[in-house]
């Protein structure tokens, strides 16, 4: 069974910029990366309309978001503090990095692309990347605001196994009913290789993406039936010491 592998989620480098980095948790077995990916902002990110997001002051006395919209009316910071597992400071640092490089306050799925492909030149990340930005997308307005951002972005580095596991297990699920099947899976593995390109090392065969599909369903379809469950997937994830091991890389990066 191929190794477990990591790529690309939303987070805040060191001068408090959103970019687009290789750091989020992927569990299916996938082609070798390329050694460097470059950081990219999302700066002039087209979008607008009826949505909009919090304005947080930089040095916030009550911590309150300030509103910026007439319409929509983002979260005040202390349901965000609620809602996820960042601290009142890591949101005021994670909102100004994101307002700083999305005026608009929001990302489309097409600009969501666009970034996202500039990490792999070599090849095609159109698929891989919708299929990321349904998962981050959780209320399929087909808009990335804030509370969406921040939201999947606690869940992958500070949340539980099981709160990982799941958020997984719902980008697997391309159709949401509450299985994985082959077919699901193979449009996810073919869009890997299909984003990965010429840096796959070494040359994949024209079967290798069906052939890690049937290695997965090996390993995960425990009774055989052709399709994984929630509860197939996490029991497997969970005796899978690569797999544990992964859920606790990046809980510390922000």
């Amino acid at each position: 069974m191929p190794r477990f592998s990591h790529h690309c989620v939303p987070s805040l480098g060191t001068t408090g910029r959103l970019a687009l980095t290789p750091k989020a948790t992927q569990l299916v077995p996938a082609p070798k990366p390329p050694e460097k990916a470059p950081k990219l902002s999302v700066r002039g990110t087209p979008g607008g309309g009826s949505r909009s997001t919090p304005r947080i002051p930089a040095d916030s006395s009550d911590g309150d978001l300030e509103l910026s919209a007439v319409r929509h009316q983002p979260e005040g910071l202390e349901q965000l503090q609620a809602q996820t597992k960042f601290t009142k400071k890591e949101l005021q640092s994670l909102y100004r990095g994101f307002k700083s490089e999305c005026p608009s306050g929001r990302v489309d799925e097409e600009t969501f692309t666009l970034i996202y492909a500039q990490f792999f030149p070599q090849g095609d990340a159109s698929a891989y990347a919708h299929f990321l930005f349904n998962a981050f997308d959780a209320d399929g307005s087909g808009a990335l605001c804030f509370e969406d951002f921040v939201s999947g972005l606690s869940v992958l580095l500070r949340g539980t196994v099981q709160e990982k596991l799941n958020w997984a297990f719902n980008l697997y699920d391309i159709n949401k009913d509450g299985f994985i099947t082959k077919e699901e899976m193979l449009e996810i593995m073919k869009s890997i290789y299909d984003m990965m390109g010429r840096c796959t090392l070494p040359a994949p065969r024209d079967s290798a993406p069906a052939e890690h599909v049937e290695l997965f369903f090996q390993k995960m379809d425990r009774n055989g039936d052709g399709v994984v469950t929630f509860e197939e997937f996490l029991e497997t994830c969970q005796q899978d010491e690569d797999i544990m091991s992964s859920m606790q890389i990046f809980e510390d990066t922000i």
